[in-house]
């Protein structure tokens, strides 16, 4: 079943189903590609409109959030999905955003858009995906949005290369347990890492999630950045997670 949420920012709304909702993550993606947890991120222009990409982009919450962000930024979102691509489009006219936000449903491998895009942001599917698990033989919509089913990290890293100016930015999240591949995987397409930052459900617990900002064709140098606790020790959310849904 479907519902239209509201996003809090800016007003932006999104249609979501159990498969295809949003979470913490994504937030934290918008709020790194922007620079607002202290990484080297995308900065409005006035001048120049910044083509952005968002590859997975399920319900379009990301590419919805870098444009209320960016302000004239135009983006283009991916998914493999026409389901949630359907939505995200009708997303994109219940806020009035088509003349600046376009979605596209195209497997991450078959897209061809050499150099076209300043920044590529991704939160790609998580988990490998395992034959015999339950929901790999006849994946649904949220198995989908978790698991490598068609393209994994090596594939997300080339496309993404090969759609950023030389010098363009890959914004990613993802699990740390992944980390040894993102980073193998980033550097064999010409991506390198510059920025990471982990991120931890609470103060003194291990990361469970990690930030990494790459450039297309940079030279080695990798920044570490402060980590990020989602939760205080009330449960709640922390000031630094309010702030970047921009709730306070």
């Amino acid at each position: 079943m479907e519902r239209i949420d509201d996003t809090g920012f800016g007003g932006i709304k999104v249609i979501q189903t159990r498969g295809s909702g949003y979470g913490v993550d994504a937030v934290l993606l918008a709020a790194f590609a922007a620079g607002e947890t202290g990484a080297g991120g995308l900065q409005k222009n006035s001048a120049v409109s910044l083509r952005v990409a968002d590859l997975g982009t399920g319900c379009g919450v990301i590419a919805f959030i870098m444009h209320h962000k960016l302000g004239g930024a135009k983006l283009t979102g991916y998914d493999i999905n026409p389901a949630a691509i359907e939505r995200a489009v009708r997303a994109c006219d219940i806020n009035g955003l088509a003349g600046d936000i376009g979605f596209v449903c195209a497997d991450i491998k078959d897209i061809d858009a050499p150099g076209e895009f300043d920044a590529v942001l991704t939160n790609p599917p998580y988990f490998r995906r395992t034959p015999d698990e339950p929901g790999a033989a006849d994946p649904d919509e949220r198995y989908i949005a978790r698991h490598e089913t068609t393209a994994d990290i090596a594939d997300f890293a080339r496309t993404a290369s090969a759609m950023l100016k030389n010098g363009g930015s890959l914004y990613m999240i993802h699990r740390p347990d992944r980390l040894a591949d993102i980073i193998t995987e980033m550097r064999a397409a010409g991506i390198e890492p510059k920025e990471m930052q982990f991120v931890v459900p609470s103060a003194g617990r291990a990361a469970n999630m990690v930030l990494i900002h790459g450039v297309r064709g940079a030279g080695p140098e990798l920044r570490m950045l402060p980590e990020i606790a989602v939760h205080a020790a009330d449960g709640g959310y922390t000031e630094e997670i309010v702030k970047y849904y921009e709730r306070d």
